[in-house]
């Protein structure tokens, strides 16, 4: 899901960077009022899980390969802003440093895999708890399809900015990125439920 530079037009890419930046500005914030110190290595941790993480690749159909996105596992551990501020700092390393990712891109993908992800794994799991109570096991399902949602929906914003940018049309784009990302969710999912039963 990581768009590189040349995919997404510069109206798309800064409208990107705009929001990306407004809602990082906003969750350094919200994360000093609402987190403690010690609380802060804990997000440093689970930065560099996800991150590690996301370097171990499984395969899917078509020769295609997915990875853990992360951003449901990181809000349910630590909120939803402090979640996008651990998903801005592994895609920064990741864009500045592997490559994954262009930089003219970054504001794109910190929106998807940032902001969408982060939104989307967080109020579908507090949704899902509720419904579950306060049960270990429905939770951790919860959890899973949480992840699983995160992923999709991203995708679906991936696909509407390739779409807009014209590098694709989104006829051709939004099956071929839904239809991937829904195999990869269910890999996303059974990670964050396992991951979240040892936590």
């Amino acid at each position: 899901m990581h768009i590189p530079d040349g995919f997404v037009s510069t109206p798309v890419a800064a409208a990107g960077c705009v929001v990306a930046a407004g809602c990082i500005a906003y969750a350094v914030k919200a994360t000093n009022e609402k987190m403690g110190e010690k609380q802060i290595p804990l997000m440093g941790v689970s930065a560099a899980f996800i991150f590690a993480a996301q370097m171990l690749n499984f395969p899917i159909a078509g020769g295609t390969s997915g990875h853990l996105i992360g951003a449901t596992l990181a809000v349910i551990l630590l909120g939803p802003w402090a979640g996008v501020l651990i998903m801005t700092c592994v895609l920064g390393v990741q864009c500045l440093i592997f490559q994954d990712g262009g930089l003219f891109a970054l504001g794109a993908n910190i929106f998807n895999m940032g902001i969408v992800a982060s939104f989307v794994g967080y109020y579908v799991y507090r949704g899902g708890s509720w419904l579950f109570g306060g049960q270990r096991q429905g939770k951790l399902v919860v959890a899973g399809l949480a992840a699983w949602f995160s992923v999709v929906v991203a995708s679906v914003a991936c696909a509407l900015e390739l779409g807009i940018s014209g590098t694709v049309p989104l006829s051709v784009a939004l099956p071929a990125m839904v239809g991937i990302h829904a195999l990869i969710g269910i890999g996303e999912g059974l990670i964050t439920a396992a991951v979240l039963s040892l936590v």
